[in-house]
């Protein structure tokens, strides 16, 4: 799983109990997510259609910083699945898991529309440019 969006957790994002507020946490989580099927689609006019169960499994406080992982699993028509965990940078500890994301590409019009996306592409693979060490695909 690639993490590729830090968050710093600053006294607006906590809850009464001074840990992380989720409502905060999932906002963040939607916005990397839907980010990631932007560029993975090649497509601003994404929606999210569906978060599948949300399992919280510890909590964070001011001044850490989380890192949110987006993962894609499955390639529909006009539709692209991803699996989502969050982790406290630092001590690697897993804050939250999301297994299914579902994001829907749309035309002009707001219908959705076929994306013609089958894997996961690097920039360097539309631009014709040799990818970094850490985007080679993995070997079989």
């Amino acid at each position: 799983m690639n993490f590729h969006t830090r968050k710093w957790i600053k006294p607006e994002d906590l809850n009464p109990n001074g840990t992380l507020f989720g409502g905060s946490l999932l906002a963040w989580v939607d916005e990397a997510a839907a980010i990631y099927a932007i560029i993975q689609l090649e497509n601003h006019r994404v929606v999210t259609k569906y978060i599948s169960e949300i399992n919280f499994m510890a909590s964070a406080r001011q001044g850490e910083i989380v890192e949110l992982g987006m993962e894609p699993t499955h390639w529909g028509k006009t539709s692209l699945t991803l699996r989502c965990e969050v982790r406290n940078k630092l001590t690697r500890e897993t804050i939250v898991k999301i297994d299914r994301i579902i994001f829907v590409s749309l035309d002009e019009h707001g219908q959705p529309a076929p994306h013609g996306k089958t894997r996961i592409e690097y920039v360097a693979d539309r631009l014709g440019q040799p990818r970094a060490p850490h985007e080679q695909e993995p070997q079989a």
